[in-house]
């Protein structure tokens, strides 16, 4: 009978197992969301595995054998309790495949309003706050120097959130 499996798959080769795997006609599910974070000095969104290095199979046992999915490119090894690998709950596929996944903000991306150290540049070691992106690579910062508010326009590598 055919059920839901949990794999752990090796570090960087979800997609390359998920592959490999559809080709031996199991199911696969990898949940993916969209995460808005600083990637190289640009914010931008990007798509990351809801679970990484996870991903659910469907399949029957007595059709293909556990050693034969545990021997494919890119798996690591089933989930286990015991010696047996466990079954997913059928509401939990259900759920993962009808869930939404909005754009989150990674928690080291500063928002407006947060506290952020700036860590290159002249104003080094100042603390200041998060104002508003400024363009792809740059951010406006509000900096206080000698009681007086002043907004600036720093590089995204150029501080970090505290």
């Amino acid at each position: 009978m055919k059920s839901w499996y949990l794999l752990y798959c090796k570090r960087g080769q979800l997609l390359r197992a998920k592959e490999h795997l559809e080709r031996q006609t199991v199911t696969c599910l990898t949940p993916f969301i969209s995460i808005e974070k600083v990637v190289q000095g640009k914010r931008s969104v990007v798509s990351e595995p809801l679970f990484p290095n996870y991903m659910f199979v469907a399949f029957d046992p007595e059709s293909i054998h556990t050693t034969t999915i545990n021997a494919t490119r890119g798996v690591s090894h089933f989930v286990r309790f015991g010696t047996q690998p466990a079954t997913v709950p059928e509401a939990v596929i259900e759920e993962l495949m009808q869930a939404e996944h909005d754009t989150i903000i990674d928690p080291e991306t500063p928002c407006p309003g947060d506290t952020v150290m700036i860590t290159e540049g002249s104003f080094e070691g100042i603390q200041a706050i998060f104002a508003e992106t400024d363009g792809e690579t740059r951010s406006m910062l509000l900096l206080n120097l000698l009681n007086k508010q002043i907004k600036q326009s720093i590089k995204n590598t150029d501080f970090r959130k505290l």
